[in-house]
Order: structure tokens, then C-alpha cells, then sequence
């Protein structure tokens, strides 16, 4: 049986032990192709293909990323870029692209980089640019590609000013200037990392993507889209895109009619250079219809039996702005609400939800009472039985009307003050009656989809889940609730979750809706959302928790008492208990609550920073936005809920491309100092400090899977400096390593400025300008070599500290590259072989197992190393990779070595057990003279030896993939 990975709002795994990762039963997982791939961050509606997060601009392997980190370091110690950091301050921010060369952000953190001004926000933007020039690595003429492209006031009155950059007349994708003015003209960051010195390409005279349809072709491919025709909502436009050779001419496609929809750039070769998932995931009488001329209805403002809003009530669609008089469909300005039964994503008319009678939605909830379900009127109510097919339609036309609801009491919500979410800042309307933002694009809310998508039942991509699928501006977005509850098993053994209906909860629809304010908050020039699928996932789910929440108890519908544990999300899941988060957002730090049990990688109580990549065992956005969320909880609690809400999604419009958790967090003071004058600065500090989020707290940025926490305020001011020297050599020869980078992690997104540089001729290195303190993650690395990482006390003096990295001669950073092998089908998931030889093992190799006749088909890769090596060592990690659980690891497996590529030694044989995984093993070797080739062969997983894969169905991962994630070699050159 295949394993189906989907995602949407997590479904906690601990209370089921069908899948490691999401709620699904072995009907569902038996009707996939054996071994297709999800990828592990996809969202949207679940499917054995899913668009996993992929930008070649931030480098597509460890080697590349290795690049940028050189690249940035070089660019930040130009003495303009020096000269500028040090006229900001201590708590300057300069954080430079290292595939630019150019200004990801600068910004004060106590303090605006100009003065008031009367000037125009656009003039005192560019303004401030050109007179950096030099120290923006940019000439007059870069500046004359910069157009205005976007000025929209936020309800704080911050002016927005964005510039796109064209270069030949094409739009340069994702690369331009952002910057943000108060209202009195105060200048509070420039951002954008805009493209310097790049010519337009030459057309391609041979492409084999030389149109939009074409290339939209290909991206729908991509998706493992069947249909590769463009649908009727998918989109193409020529761009330039940026690459570490240069700029290239591409299409920017949306594919709003696939599965899973998503943002692509396509070059002119066919290959894929970005990707990006649009998704998002987590009788008795009716009421009496209010007395109105207009369109009613009756919906809970919780869900079912909530001690508060649990029960239907009347409101009036016409006076809210909500629903025409004369209306017979719920389709309105803010939404079209439809049940999309067999998930086409087309409203057929008997999808359509009519009045019920007269003009009115006044549908009752009909609960079903279901004998062997103990949730069932306990105390809330049932919606439909798994095991009858079609019996959700008893209640279709209710939960469209609720889910039609509660999206438009969304919409008003989040548009008014602090909050802001209006025409201007890109919200969800069909025709917006301002001058501002684009309308066109009201959200396609789609209730039970796929309920009739196995002979009148839901199949198991369409249970227990919920998602948002969010466009830029003016293309509309995609709202789908699911039913719950996987049919033909049992509750609470089979599935955990209650049947009933998703959309007839509150936070479920708000946390979905809340994805979009996100995703149309943090983005670049050209309004493309920016978020990643590392930390600023993580803060995607974490926001749309927090907003959710916060307006709840707000609103007195979800109770809050001093002790912890209280706010639990999607209690209509499960009568109340936590499915599908670890712990409930209020749970503090050390708290000895039992419901803040925590969890065995990160412990009990209330989460920090350390804990990120912990609370799951692995990185996954569900849960470690839990992190984000209970610290923005913490914020909540310190400075109310009004000023939070506004300095959280100021924050988020005055957020860097793809942030962490620490670039956020400077967002949150930049908000703090420009609309509630630094006032709550001290107690923001103490908060994020509280969590991990402190001064010298580490991160590489927003794809840092490892950061280091740290639990300082800021020093004083007039805190000393030091500054950090030595030598980078190599282990073996002691000989010094031209080249290579030595960077204080995490402050490119911190106050000390980017404290990175590299080395001379002669592999010797000065920081300078250093603040006292002990920073956690200073690292070293080099082509080639891998990185070491060190904890260091910088003192008010000269600190020496020297280096020592080992060569991998398998890096492809060092020459290292692999030249064959048979298992290439995750490649486009990022987990084909060459990410074996990565020097990373957040990454690995992962192949389809294949059985012809009770034999497993053999899987191998061959390396090339780029000189002939005396071989002393090769160490290899034979863990499950690529979102596989820990079965995939290999066990069987052979080693060969080669002179020639042609014969070959059998190195080492053997078989890793358990105890090898998540660490490197180095077996005894044979043939290690004169080595250039090496052929490494996974024979087998793990799954079986573990007394998986009997009869041909398994949850277990390695039933249907084999994984390595790491192999290196170590040796020196044969004389």
C-alpha cells in the first residue's frame, strides 16, 4: 500500500497510528499508485501529487547555499556597506543578498533611517536609495530599471511603496524595491534585493518553451497534472528571473485548475526554477428568520454545542453587505459559497445552495445519532454517518450556509482597524469600490468537497482536512472544507476525528481565511507571497492559530482563565481534545500544566526557538508553528489585544522576503516604533526573549531548520565591541583555505549587522565591530570542506580563533558530482541522488522500492570525485529522508570503489540496522588506492527486517521508497 502524504491543518499523529504524518486510514492509502510522491509541505486538496517548495534563487543544494553564504559575506564587508551599518547604529539591520549583492533589508530597530519629511513616500524612498548608491551595490543605471509598481496606505497610516524591476523591457520576477514610510515621512526599511548590473538575455532561438501555453503545460506537468491544457483560471507572463549565472528569460504561470494549485516560473528549456504551492492548509426547528425584506439566515458564530455560540442564530445577509434581496445562490461581493461534491472546482447548478424558503438560508443543523460513536450528541452533535453513502447531503445546504458565513464575518473583521486587511492591502472581493488593490477575486468557498468522489461517499483525500489555496491579487482564492471522519472505521480507534462537517467550525474556517491575509501581507515587489516552507511556513499556520484565537476569546466565545491550557484549537474535532496541535496556544514556558505536556523531542511546557525541528522530530510547519503562535499568545497577554493585532500585522507588510522567526520579530518592533512610538519596545523584547528569541539568538534565515536559541535582552548602549581573527586551514595539510566563510549566524536578520567574511590568500580572517557576547552559531566552511560550527565569547578585544575543516572530495562544491544512477524519481522533489553528496543531512536520496517477483530491484548511484583519492574514510547516514518515516532507511546495501569508472572493488557490504540511523557510519574498506569512482547501492529498506510490507499493505514508508541521507568521502589525493 502506498503512502499518502497530504497536508492542510496537521492532524496530530500521536492519536493515530494508521500514518506518521496525517489522518488517513488504509482505505484511502490503498486506492493510490504505489510509491507516488507527496511532497512533505504540499498543500491544497491531498493528492498523490503536490507541489513541494522550490526556488533556485536560494541554491539548490548545500554547495550552492554554501555559494550565497561566500557571496553575501564578500558583499557585506564593502566598505560603503560597513560605512552605512555603522552610521545606523547598534540596532541596524543590513542584510545582503548574496545572489544579488544588494540589500535583502535595511532597517533601525530603535529608530527610522531618515527624518520626517513632506515629500512623497515614493520620492523619499528613492531618494534615500540613491543617495546609498554605492553602498546598495547599485549604479544610476540599475536605478533607472526601478518603476513604481504598488503605493498603498495601511490603516496606520504607513505608505507601502513598492518598485518592480524591468530590464529590457521585462519584468525581473521577484527582485525590485520595497520600502515603508510613516506618515509624517519618516523612512522605515528599504527591502526587495533588487537585481545590479545584469543585462537582458538574448531571446532563446531554440526554445522548447517559447510560449504561455506551453508553459503552462509544463507546470501542470510538474504538478502530475494528467491534463496538461491550460484551465480556465490558469495564467502566463514573460519575466526575467535571476540565477547565480545570470538572468534568464522564463514564464511566471498560476495554475489555479490544478489539484494542487501553484505559482511556477518556467525558463525556456523547460526546467522549473520556482514552485511554489498556493495552498495552505488546517430533527429540530430551525430558528426563526429574522423579519427582514432582505436575505437571512441562521448560523453558529462557533461551532455545534459550544458553551458559547453553539447554537444557531438569526442574521440578516442583506443589511451585513452580504447577500443581494433577491438572491438564489449564496454568491456575494466576498464570496461564492458552493458544495463542490465531486471536486471539480467547478460550481455546477446542483452544487448551488438556494434559499431554503422564500429568501431565506435558514437551514437547521439535523444531527445524526450514531450508536457507536460516544462523540455523537456528546456533547455535540454528528452531521453525517461515514458508513451511509450520500447521508452528508442531509445537511449540504447548512454548512454551506454556515461556511458562507463565517467567511464574510471574516472578511469584515479582518478589514477593520488595527487589523486592516483592506481593498488597498489585496483582500478577497469581486469588485472593490475603492481606487485600490484589484477586485475579481472573492473567495471560491467550496463545502463538502469531494463528498461524492467514491459512489457517494468522500474517498480518503478528501476527510479530515481543510485548506486555502491563495493567488496574488486579483485572481480569486480557493476555500475547501472537507468532511471528517475516514468511512468504514471506527471512532475513536480508526480515525480520532468526529463525523462531522470541518466548515461548521469557526477557527477551522478563520485559520483558512487567515492564510490568505498572510500570503497577500508578505510579498515581494510584485505582490508574489513570499512565505517558504520552513519558518515562514511555520508562521503562516502559526498566524492563522493566532488570529483565530485571539478574536475568540475576544469575542467571549472561547473562555480564558488564568491558568494554562485553556485555548485549544479545533475542539469540534475531537470533544475538545487537542488532535491536531501538540498543546494549546496559551501554554507558557515551564508550565507544569498536564495539557502542556509537550512533546519527547521538545519536552514539556510551553515551546522555545530550540525547539524548532524538535516538536514533530522533524521540521514540519503544523508544529513548529506552535512555537510562533504561543509566543504571539505570550504578546497578546503583555500588550492586549488590540495593540498586538496591529503591530503583528503591521509587521507582516513590513516583513523581508521569506523571513524567519528573527526577521519577525524585528518586524514586530520596526511596527512597534512606527505606529506606537517604541513604546511597548521593552516589553516586546522580554517576550521573544522569554522564547528563545533574544539578542544572540541564531539563524542562517528563513530556511534554517536548526536555529540556536538564546534568551538575552539587548545590550546597553555603549556595550564594548571586539572583534574575531584567525586562520581556516585544511585538517589534513594545515595549509590555509583561500576562500572561505566565516559568518555569526543569524545576524543578517539580528541588530549586530552581518558579522561574516572571507578569507585571504592565505586563509586568514578579521570581523570587526563585534558586540560582547556569546554568540551561538559561528560557523566556517569552504568549498569542499565541510562546515564546522562553534559557540564563541567575543570580549572588548582582539579574540583569535582558528579553523580546521576536513575535504569531502564527494562535494560538489569540490568537484564532487554524480554521473549515474537508476532512482531518480523524487529528483524534482529535491530528493534525487546528488542530494546524497549535499553536505547536508536536512536532505537525502529517496527512490521507489520495486518488487518484480519477490525481488527488490537494486538502486544505485555512481559519484565522481574530482582527483584520484586515497580513500580513508566514507561515512554515510542511511536515514529515511524526503518526509519518509524511519523504515525507508536503507539496510542492505553495497559499496564499490573504481580507478576508472569501468572496474570495480566491492569496498564494503553489509546491512544498517536501526541503531545506524540519524548519525554517520563508516564501515571498514577495502580497494581504497587511487579511487575516482564510487558506486553506492541500496538493496533493500529497512521496513522489512522490521516485519513491515507483509501481504502488500503498510503504512510504512519504506514499503514503498529506499533512502540515504548523507554519504562523504575523506582521504587525500593519490601522489
Amino acid at each position: 500500500m502506498a503512502q499518502i502524504r497530504s497536508s492542510g491543518r496537521l492532524r496530530h499523529a500521536a492519536a493515530i497510528a494508521a500514518c506518521a504524518v496525517v489522518v488517513l486510514s488504509g482505505a484511502s492509502a490503498a486506492a493510490a499508485t504505489a510509491a507516488q510522491r507527496v511532497a512533505p509541505h504540499a498543500a491544497g486538496k491531498a493528492s498523490p501529487h503536490a507541489a513541494q517548495y522550490y526556488d533556485a534563487r536560494v541554491g539548490a543544494d548545500a554547495a550552492a547555499k554554501k555559494s550565497l553564504q561566500r557571496r553575501a559575506a564578500e558583499a557585506s564587508a564593502r566598505t560603503q556597506v560597513t560605512a552605512m551599518r555603522t552610521s545606523l547604529g547598534d540596532q541596524a539591520v543590513v542584510d545582503i543578498d548574496g545572489l544579488t549583492g544588494t540589500p535583502r533589508q535595511v532597517a533601525r530597530l530603535d529608530g527610522f533611517l531618515t527624518g520626517p519629511s513632506t515629500g512623497r513616500a515614493a520620492d523619499i524612498a528613492m531618494g534615500y536609495v540613491r543617495q546609498h548608491v554605492t553602498a546598495f551595490g547599485m549604479s544610476p543605471a540599475d536605478l533607472s530599471t526601478l518603476q513604481p509598481s504598488r503605493d498603498y496606505v495601511d490603516v496606520a497610516g504607513i505608505h507601502h511603496v513598492s518598485f518592480a524591476q524591468r530590464i529590457g523591457g521585462l519584468l525581473v520576477f521577484g527582485n525590485g524595491v520595497k520600502a515603508n514610510v510613516t506618515r509624517d515621512g519618516r523612512l522605515i526599511s528599504v527591502q526587495g534585493s533588487p537585481v545590479a548590473g545584469q543585462a537582458a538575455p538574448a531571446a532563446a532561438t531554440r526554445a522548447a518553451v517559447g510560449s504561455g501555453a506551453q508553459a503552462i503545460s509544463r507546470a501542470r506537468a510538474d504538478l502530475g497534472e494528467q491534463r496538461t491544457a491550460a484551465g480556465p483560471a490558469d495564467t502566463a507572463q514573460p519575466v526575467l528571473f535571476l540565477t547565480s549565472a545570470g538572468l534568464r528569460r522564463a514564464w511566471v504561470t498560476i495554475t489555479m485548475s490544478a489539484a494542487h494549485p501553484a505559482q511556477h516560473v518556467i525558463d525556456a528549456t523547460g526546467r522549473v526554477l520556482y514552485r511554489r504551492s498556493l495552498g495552505s492548509d488546517a430533527g429540530t426547528a430551525a430558528a426563526a428568520p429574522s423579519q427582514s425584506a432582505g436575505a437571512t439566515g441562521v448560523a453558529y458564530v462557533y461551532f455545534p454545542a459550544a458553551a458559547h455560540g453553539g447554537t444557531q442564530v438569526p442574521q440578516d445577509f442583506t443589511a451585513r453587505g452580504w447577500l443581494a434581496p433577491a438572491a438564489n445562490k449564496l454568491s456575494g461581493n466576498n464570496t461564492h459559497t458552493y458544495a463542490d461534491e465531486n471536486d471539480s472546482n467547478v460550481p455546477e447548478p446542483k452544487e448551488e445552495i438556494p434559499p431554503r424558503q422564500g429568501n431565506s438560508w435558514n437551514y437547521p443543523l439535523v444531527p445524526f445519532h450514531l450508536p457507536n460513536v460516544s462523540f455523537c450528541d456528546n456533547p455535540s452533535p454528528c452531521s453525517w454517518d461515514p458508513n451511509t453513502p450520500f447521508s452528508w447531503r442531509t445537511n449540504r445546504n447548512q454548512n454551506a450556509t454556515q461556511v458562507f458565513s463565517f467567511v464574510n464575518n471574516w472578511h469584515d473583521y479582518l478589514a477593520t482597524a488595527p487589523i486592516g486587511f483592506t481593498e488597498a492591502a489585496g483582500n478577497f472581493q469581486k469588485k472593490n469600490s475603492s481606487s485600490h488593490g484589484k477586485g475579481g477575486d472573492a473567495v471560491e468557498a467550496q463545502s463538502d468537497d469531494g463528498a461524492n468522489t467514491d459512489h457517494g461517499l468522500p474517498d480518503g483525500n478528501h476527510v479530515d482536512n481543510a485548506n486555502m489555496n491563495t493567488p496574488p491579487d486579483g485572481t480569486p482564492p480557493t476555500m475547501q472544507m472537507f468532511l471528517q471522519h475516514q468511512p468504514h472505521t471506527t471512532y475513536p480507534a480508526g480515525d480520532p476525528f468526529s463525523p462531522t462537517n470541518v466548515g461548521d467550525e469557526a477557527d477551522t474556517v478563520y485559520h483558512e481565511y487567515t492564510h490568505g491575509l498572510s500570503n497577500r501581507l508578505v510579498v515581494d515587489s510584485g505582490g508574489n507571497s513570499t512565505l517558504g516552507n520552513v519558518q515562514a511556513g511555520s508562521m503562516g499556520e502559526a498566524w492563522s492559530d493566532w488570529y483565530a484565537m485571539d478574536y475568540l476569546v475576544a469575542q467571549h466565545l472561547q473562555t480564558e482563565t488564568p491558568a494554562d491550557g485553556d485555548i485549544v484549537m479545533f475542539q469540534y474535532d475531537g470533544a475538545g481534545v487537542a488532535l491536531d496541535r501538540t498543546e494549546p496556544v496559551d501554554c507558557s514556558v515551564g508550565s507544569k500544566s498536564p495539557k502542556c505536556r509537550g512533546t519527547v523531542g521538545a519536552g514539556r511546557g510551553g515551546y522555545t526557538y530550540g525547539d524548532f525541528g524538535k516538536v514533530r522530530g522533524r521540521p514540519e510547519v503544523h508544529s513548529d508553528g506552535e512555537i510562533w503562535a504561543q509566543t504571539l499568545w505570550d504578546l497578546r497577554a503583555a500588550l492586549g489585544s488590540k495593540l498586538s493585532e496591529s503591530l503583528v500585522t503591521r509587521a507582516m507588510e513590513l516583513s523581508p522576503a521569506n523571513p524567519s522567526f528573527l526577521d519577525m520579530r524585528n518586524s514586530i518592533l520596526q511596527a512597534d516604533t512606527a505606529v506606537n512610538g517604541g513604546h511597548a519596545r521593552a516589553q516586546v523584547w522580554k517576550v521573544f526573549a522569554h522564547r528563545g528569541m533574544g539578542f544572540f539568538a541564531a539563524a542562517a534565515n528563513g530556511d534554517d531548520a536548526t536555529p540556536v536559541e538564546d534568551f538575552s535582552l539587548p545590550p546597553a548602549p555603549g556595550t564594548p565591541k571586539g572583534s574575531l581573527t584567525g586562520k581556516v586551514a585544511d585538517d589534513a595539510t594545515g595549509a590555509g583555505i583561500a576562500g572561505a566563510t566565516v559568518a555569526f549566524g543569524g545576524h543578517a536578520s539580528g541588530f549586530a549587522g552581518s558579522y561574516a567574511t572571507t578569507t585571504t590568500a592565505d586563509g586568514t580572517y578579521t570581523i570587526s565591530g563585534i558586540i560582547q557576547g556569546t554568540y551561538a552559531k559561528v560557523s566556517a566552511s569552504g568549498a569542499g570542506f565541510d562546515g564546522r560550527v562553534k559557540t564563541v565569547s567575543v570580549a572588548p578585544r582582539v579574540n583569535v580563533l582558528d579553523w580546521s575543516l576536513r575535504r569531502d572530495w564527494a562535494a560538489p562544491s569540490g568537484g564532487g558530482a554524480v554521473t549515474n544512477s537508476n532512482g531518480e524519481e523524487s529528483a524534482s522533489f529535491g530528493c534525487g541522488s546528488a542530494a546524497m553528496i549535499d553536505q547536508s543531512q536536512g536532505s537525502g536520496w529517496s527512490t521507489n522500492r520495486v518488487v518484480t517477483g519477490g525481488a527488490v530491484t537494486p538502486k544505485f548511484m555512481v559519484i565522481k570525485l574530482p582527483v584520484a583519492v586515497n580513500v580513508s574514510e566514507i561515512a554515510i547516514d542511511p536515514t529515511g529522508s524526503c518526509g519518509d518515516d524511519a523504515t525507508a532507511s536503507t539496510g542492505p546495501y553495497t559499496l564499490e570503489t573504481s580507478t576508472n569508472g569501468t572496474t570495480w572493488t566491492v569496498a564494503s557490504a553489509g546491512t544498517f540496522t536501526p541503531a545506524d540511523r540519524g548519525r554517520f557510519n563508516s564501515p571498514t574498506l577495502t580497494g581504497t588506492a587511487g579511487v575516482r569512482f564510487i558506486r553506492y547501492t541500496m538493496k533493500d529498506s529497512q521496513a522489512v527486517a522490521e516485519g513491515h510490507c507483509a501481504g502488500g499493505t503498510s503504512d510504512a514508508s519504506g514499503c514503498d521508497f529506499i533512502d540515504s541521507t548523507e554519504l562523504e568521502v575523506y582521504g587525500s589525493p593519490t601522489p
